[in-house]
């Protein structure tokens, strides 16, 4: 029996990317240096090692984000379930290996014979990395052909990290859980794909929408994605202080976030009833909106206020701006990332400018813990550029506006390149469908044109209003 042309293409990169992943880590990857584990090799030194033992739990929480949190959450649609938590695994391993080279490649002196470090804390920059990808994958999901969906994260995870590298060592803004770096980038990226990408055939699709159980599911990533959410903005700071401020506020704002995203829901339906849609979703805006400002001394009500006001625009955008960007920008938004990581992103950035502009109140250590580049140059803080606190709240919101422009400009091209007939690009009855691409059992299969009540289109949204 011959296989088709789309899966020797798909299967053929596959293997010479894994190839090539293998053959580049050979030459320019390596362990840690011995220095790094003082624990063993210094014999003065016997609680150092406790440092780099505590890297991993919070790895694993981010990890367990990465593969249960994103794909479960994707399993809303209701003949899509396979590729949502398949893809989401295959995807997922791909992009860590080669965030993993990107990385290395920006951060060490590979042409002066330097090679790059991998250990255990590099591991969650490398999950982070793929966040990235996943959000954008949100944007175009059901819509898009395995290799594509390759391809783009391939782009999308190289100039995604050419931007961080911008922001953080050359602008140096902080953006501890990655707001702006990721959910923003990840967002607006996927969106510039998404419009390049629209087809009418899209909107007309009877098999976008869910089920009972593809929603029960779904529930299943949230839950992992709320739970260990206040880690992915907190884990990696740089003192027990920072982190423990980073948890507390994180966790606050996702509690405001879901009690405001059940009240919303409620007011915006007819019958007073809860969208499961908005239950997904904006109850984990909180966790975006406050992550690149988690470690920083805004008290615990302002992390309140924070996530109370991600969940009233995410609910809003889900409401009423998602249909009304598919029909007037022709920007269909199948997992609704625009409000779930772009918007609550934008408000992050802004955030992070307005209480950089205010640091300088803040206490010394929080000075110098979070914005050392307010300091004169002169002074023995290491990192002090001699910026104003209001010069370090520009610099912030300038990385958020790079961000958003390569990140537009990146997706559009990128949507662009995956136009090419080459990629084979789901059509019509195999829009939002596993059964081109995986073997499907014959019974338990939701029919295409089931009822649906949950469909997020523009023509559901007008007959419930």
């Amino acid at each position: 029996m011959s296989v088709p042309l789309r899966g020797v293409k798909f299967s053929t990169l596959v293997l010479v990317v894994q190839i090539v992943f293998i053959i580049i880590i050979a030459f320019f990857g390596r362990y840690p240096d011995n220095a790094d584990y003082p624990e063993i090799y210094d014999p003065n030194n016997t609680n150092a090692g406790d440092v780099n033992y505590a890297k991993y739990p919070n790895f694993m929480d981010v990890n367990g984000m990465i593969f249960v949190g994103f794909g479960f959450l994707m399993t809303f649609l209701k003949n899509y379930g396979f590729s949502s938590v398949g893809l989401n695994l295959l995807l997922s391993v791909v992009f860590i290996q080669w965030a993993a080279i990107v990385r290395g490649f920006i951060h060490a002196d590979i042409l002066g014979g330097e090679k790059f470090h991998m250990g255990v804390g590099d591991m969650v920059t490398y999950d982070f990395a793929t966040a990235t990808a996943l959000i954008s994958f949100g944007a175009v999901l059901g819509k898009t052909s395995p290799i594509q969906l390759l391809v783009m994260g391939i782009i999308e995870i190289l100039l995604a990290q050419l931007n961080e590298y911008v922001g953080v060592d050359l602008l140096h803004v902080r953006d501890i859980g990655e707001s702006m770096f990721i959910h923003m980038f990840g967002a607006y990226f996927g969106l510039a794909v998404a419009r390049v990408l629209f087809d009418e055939d899209i909107e007309t699709s009877s098999k976008e929408g869910t089920v009972y159980h593809s929603d029960l599911f779904a529930m299943i990533g949230t839950v992992f994605l709320w739970i260990f959410w206040p880690s992915f903005n907190g884990g990696f700071a740089d003192d027990q202080q920072q982190r423990d401020r980073a948890y507390l506020n994180t966790f606050l704002s996702l509690c405001s976030c879901t009690a405001m995203t059940f009240a919303v829901s409620a007011i915006v339906d007819r019958q007073g009833r809860f969208n499961m849609v908005h239950v997904q979703n904006s109850s984990l805006a909180g966790g975006v909106v406050v992550g690149a400002t988690a470690n920083m001394p805004m008290e615990p009500f302002g992390a309140l206020i924070f996530g109370a006001v991600a969940g009233i625009i995410s609910v809003l955008g889900y409401r009423f701006l998602t249909p009304l960007m598919s029909k007037r920008l022709k920007i269909h938004d199948t997992c609704g990332v625009h409000n779930l990581h772009g918007m609550p992103g934008v408000l992050a950035a802004i955030g992070s400018a307005v209480l950089a502009a205010m640091s300088g109140s803040w206490s010394l250590h929080d000075r110098i813990a979070i914005f050392p580049e307010t300091f004169e140059e002169n002074s023995t803080v290491t990192g002090a550029l001699g910026r104003t606190a209001g010069q370090q709240g520009g610099y912030q919101f300038l990385a958020a506006t790079i961000t958003l422009g390569i990140a537009i400009g990146g997706g559009a091209l990128t949507g662009l390149i995956l136009k090419l007939p080459i990629w084979n690009a789901p059509e019509d009855e195999h829009l939002f469908d596993d059964s081109e691409n995986w073997e499907v059992p014959d019974e338990g299969v939701p029919l295409g044109n089931s009822s649906n009540h949950y469909k997020i289109s523009n023509t559901h949204v007008e007959s419930r209003m």
